[in-house]
Order: structure tokens, then sequence, then C-alpha cells
């Protein structure tokens, strides 16, 4: 008689032990959609201040590249949503169709008490009933039973009213849910062609790009040129601090180095806004087919006076100007330098304490409109990858 409703409170726990569970992924699925919405719009922006200054340069090309990574993480994002609101619309029918089993059994059993509780429901079967007990004590135990079973139909059909009122609410709700999964193919079939018209925009960068080899090559060689400088900078500088160290044997050299140690992968993006447009390590030239670069550090393409900050506490110790890359600020932070190169603004001076997230100078943008500052940790001697020690981004 009971079987019912236990049925109807274990569909209910389910149901809400789904929806509190589900609510979390759905939640962080719509906070990713939306992170790359955000992206999506701080990319444009980088996109048309390079396009703006100069069409088809490789600048312009790694933001579209940027672009399109960011267009396919929105559509695996959209297509988690659709995926996610698939499984709830299954869950959802699996409960509908319990309830309608538990419905009909509910229903079945308080017609049977119907129908017993007629043929009982003249006076004399009741007084019949009662007063053919053998003993006083049976006589109050028949009228007790009486009663519960009285009650007991009661309760039956307020139960009944209980799954009926659940039923009708899971169907709203798998209508809800048909609804957004129909919005959200809808926006997917849209972000989809989008993504088809970046790709062929892209395929026609590259084509134009390919045309100018020569130019290309030639600003190549240039780059090399200013970024050997800026290594030979850099490599001048951690002998004489090793040097100085191991004069001095500051003691604080430790203690910072462990700090600087212990925040690995949390520290801050030394911009605000912007993309890694060139890797770590040994990367192939996103158009010239055969030349691979070398890359102590990551590049960050970003907006036009975006502002450098200080990833970490520590002291500056060197200010240095470099014609064509712009400013270069290194901070020490016991056994690690940073490196921050491509300012056209300097805050800072050497030998300056600074602290976490100290502004140190504005970015730096080229003649082709691209704004890019070129960041390096180091460990003494040792060129480390910054995408290990950032926070993502």
């Amino acid at each position: 008689m009971f079987e019912g409703r236990s049925i109807f409170l274990l569909l209910i726990f389910f149901s809400l032990a789904f929806s509190a569970s589900g609510q979390k992924s759905k939640s962080q699925l719509q906070k990713e959609k939306q992170a790359n919405l955000e992206k999506i719009k701080e990319v444009e922006k980088i996109i048309g201040e390079t396009s703006t200054k100069k069409k088809n340069s490789v600048g312009e090309l790694n933001a579209l590249n940027q672009r399109i990574r960011v267009q396919e993480n929105l559509i695996t994002s959209i297509k988690g949503e659709i995926d996610f609101l698939d499984s709830e619309i299954v869950e959802n029918n699996d409960i509908i169709n319990a309830l309608e089993d538990d419905l009909e059994k509910l229903k079945k059993e308080y017609i049977a008490m119907l129908y017993a509780a007629q043929k009982a429901s003249n006076s004399t079967t009741r007084l019949t009933f009662l007063f053919s007990a053998k003993s006083f004590d049976q006589l109050i135990m028949r009228l007790r039973y009486m009663e519960q079973y009285g009650e007991t139909r009661k309760l039956q059909a307020d139960q009944i009213g209980k799954v009926q009122g659940e039923l009708s609410g899971q169907v709203q709700v798998i209508r809800s849910r048909r609804e957004e999964k129909n919005k959200l193919l809808t926006e997917m079939v849209t972000e989809n062609g989008n993504l088809t018209n970046l790709k062929k925009k892209q395929n026609s960068l590259v084509r134009s790009l390919e045309r100018e080899e020569k130019k290309l090559r030639k600003d190549l060689a240039e780059t090399k040129k200013l970024v050997a400088r800026l290594d030979k900078l850099i490599e001048d500088l951690i002998r004489e601090e090793m040097e100085r160290a191991a004069r001095a044997k500051l003691a604080d050299t430790e203690t910072l180095s462990s700090s600087f140690e212990e925040n690995k992968n949390k520290f801050t993006w030394p911009v605000s806004s912007g993309f890694v447009s060139q890797k770590f390590g040994r990367q192939n030239h996103p158009v010239l087919k055969g030349i691979v670069q070398q890359n102590n550090g990551v590049n960050i393409q970003t907006k036009e006076n975006e502002k450098v900050k200080s990833i970490f506490e520590g002291e500056v110790r060197r200010v240095a100007f470099i014609q064509g890359l712009g400013s270069t600020v290194i901070i020490k932070h016991g056994e690690y330098l940073t490196v921050y190169a491509g300012l056209k603004e300097v805050f800072v001076r050497t030998g300056q304490k600074v602290v976490t997230n100290q502004e140190i100078g504005k970015i730096f943008s080229n003649p082709d409109g691209v704004s890019e500052l070129r960041f390096q940790i180091f460990k003494n001697t040792t060129a480390l990858d910054p995408q290990t020690w950032l926070k993502n981004m």
C-alpha cells in the first residue's frame, strides 16, 4: 500500500540530488562561455588596433589565430551546455516515466480501497464486524483498525495529489530545458558560421603574407638582431648578479627565492589583457615555412597603451633601451629574474624596490600597430617557461 509513496520519495530525493550536482556543472559551463565571450571582445579590439595601422601583418595573423582558438573554445562550451541539457532531459524523462508508473499504482490501490470501503459502508456490516469481536480488547482493536483504514485512504488521496503535482512540475521543467536547448542550438549554428568566416579570413591573410615573403624575412632578420641585443643584456646582468651574490652572500636571497618558488602557477599576468602570441622554446614561424624561432620567454600581444606590472616583489636591477624594441625592465627576486621588454614608458628606476602588481611601465606599439610584451623568467642562467609559472589567463 505504501509502495507508491516510497517510490515517490525516492524519486524526489534523486531529482534534487541530480539538480544540485548538475547545477554546479551547468554553472561552470556558463562561466566558461561567458569568459570566452569576454576574450573574444578583447581579441577583437587587438585585431582592430593592428589592422588600423597596417593591413596584413604577422601581428594581425597572430591575433586572428587567437580569435579562432577562442571561437573554437566558445563552440565547445556551447556544445557542453547542450550535452548537459540532453542528459538533464533524459533524467527528467526517466523521472516522468517513473512518476507515471507510481501514479498508476497509487490509483489502483486507491480504487481497491474505495471498493472495500463501499462494501463496508452500511451500518449493519460495521456493527456486525465490531460486535462479532470475541473480547473487549478485540473490539477496541477493530475500532482502531477502522479509524486507521479511513486515515490511510485520506493519505493515499493526498499522495496521489502530490505525485500529480510533481509530475506536472517535471513536465514544465522538461519543456523549459527543450526551449533552452533549441536556443543553444541556434546559437551554435551562428557561432559555427562565425568560425567558418574567421577561417576564410585566416586563409586569405596567410596567402597575402606569403606574397610578402621577402619583407617578412627582412623583418625577421631585424627582429633577431634586436632579440640578440636583449639576450646579451640579460646574459651580462645575470653574470654580474651571480658574481655579486657570490661576493656578498646575501642572506635574504634564499628567502625571496623560496617565496618566488611557492607562488609557481599563482602569479598574475604582467598585463591585464592579451594572449600568448609566441610560446616558450622553439616555435615555427606562423607564415614562413621551415623557419624556427627560439624564444627564451613568451610574447604577450595586448592592447595599445596597456600597463605592465611586476608579477612579484623584488628590486629593479636594470632599465635599458633598445632601439626598435623599446625599453626593458629587469627585476631581481632572489635567484630569479623577471624580464619585461617592449615598453615605451618606464615608471621605475634601477635600484628601486617594487611590490607585487606594481605598474612598472606602459607597452610599446610597433609601426604595424602590434603591442607586444616580451616576458621572461630566469633562475640564475636557466630560462624558464613563464606559462608554467603564471595563472591561467
